[in-house]
């Protein structure tokens, strides 16, 4: 296969994948698709694990190494708002709004790439993950013993990232993103008639200073040298406009980098959030739930990555120290168990390739998918070389 063969072999591949979006733990269509593709490469093919997961594995020679290259497969609850596009999304209310369409396009071409060459000695796992956008699919392969069945020993993954030139790598040491928790407040107070405040206990005033009170949390608990974000954002009441509510509900996340600063925005916000309330004479619940552990990359795997990166663009093109991202990914939960490496590929910062991930306009650069499947094949030869 030619050059242009290929890259145009990924674009269709990538295309289909557009127009076919499935949500977290529905991707049945996806792994269809991402399996046919894989057997017709003759790889090794497994289904089903953790829901709608699959795991395709290579090996060549008798080498003991193993490597994994992961691809996450969910779309996002969006209508994608693409006048003219011709592979936009064909399901209504669905849409590949982050970029999943182009992650598995650049799996399978490493998976091509590394089929027909046979140049490395080992075993290559190619993962594909089911949702990813609400942190419930690294683990629900790993419950379903995802490294237990097919052990690796290190794991990579890559992102495109909106406002990086296009093609371009980053990456870092450490904590590269965020993790995310969810919490609720419930105030309950006493409702009555708007002209008459003081007949009732008004759970929106409560809710509202409770509000601004938590962001003294990172303002004025946490370390400024730690990194921390507490974000309210949604606002619920049963009130009409002359009545005062009983019940509001506040939602929203936080977003950290170590497990002792989760433990303290858990613990800040919850001692706000009851003190406020009983002040009052309100009742208050507050749940608080960790949904994205912090992807924190390991020190003595990022090298192979820089060096797979500058391999393929070249260094000037590759940032070895970015800054980390408040954002979160479901790789994380996976570097918790094994060792890894994520990466960042630009989109491009102008254009198509600079709208912001989320949104309903974003569409997958295609010009970097080619960049991309050259950088995993290359992660594979260099950690498992001839």
């Amino acid at each position: 296969m030619t050059t242009e063969d290929f890259d145009q072999q990924l674009v269709r591949w990538r295309h289909h994948l557009h127009r076919h979006p499935e949500t977290g733990f529905e991707e049945k269509k996806t792994s269809d698709y991402v399996a046919s593709v894989l057997n017709a490469l003759g790889l090794e093919v497994h289904r089903g694990i953790g829901g709608t997961g699959v795991v395709a594995n290579l090996k060549v020679g008798d080498g003991q190494g193993t490597i994994g290259l992961r691809a996450d497969m969910d779309a996002l609850a969006i209508t994608e708002d693409a006048t003219g596009r011709a592979h936009a999304s064909q399901a209504p209310g669905r849409m590949h709004a982050c970029g999943p369409d182009g992650h598995m396009s650049m799996v399978l071409g490493a998976a091509q790439l590394l089929a027909e060459r046979r140049d490395f000695n080992g075993t290559v796992r190619f993962i594909f993950q089911p949702a990813e956008e609400h942190g419930r699919g690294a683990k629900a392969m790993m419950d379903d013993g995802l490294f237990e069945r097919f052990p690796v020993d290190e794991i990579h993954g890559a992102h495109n990232m909106p406002g990086m030139p296009a093609g371009h790598f980053a990456t870092r040491s450490g904590g590269i993103m965020a993790s995310e928790d969810n919490f609720v407040i419930r105030i309950t107070g006493r409702g009555g008639h708007a002209a008459r405040p003081h007949m009732g206990v008004d759970p929106l005033v409560i809710g509202a200073e409770i509000v601004v009170a938590l962001q003294t949390v990172v303002a004025r608990s946490v370390d400024p040298g730690m990194s921390a974000v507490v974000s309210c954002t949604e606002f619920i009441t049963d009130g009409i406009r002359n009545a005062i509510p009983t019940h509001v509900t506040i939602k929203g996340d936080t977003r950290s980098y170590a497990p002792e600063v989760q433990a303290l925005l858990e613990r800040r916000m919850r001692e706000i959030c009851m003190g406020i309330c009983q002040a009052h004479g309100a009742e208050c619940r507050f749940d608080y739930t960790h949904e994205f552990a912090p992807t924190v990359n390991w020190p003595e795997c990022v090298p192979t990555a820089l060096a797979a990166a500058t391999a393929i663009v070249g260094a000037d093109k590759v940032d070895a120290n970015v800054q980390p991202m408040m954002i979160s990914e479901d790789f994380g939960a996976f570097l918790r168990h094994v060792p890894g490496a994520f990466v960042f590929i630009g989109n491009g910062d102008a254009g198509q390739g600079g709208v912001p991930l989320h949104n309903a306009r974003y569409d997958f650069n295609d010009t970097v998918l080619p960049v991309g499947a050259r950088y995993f094949a290359e992660l594979a030869r260099i950690r498992l070389p001839r």
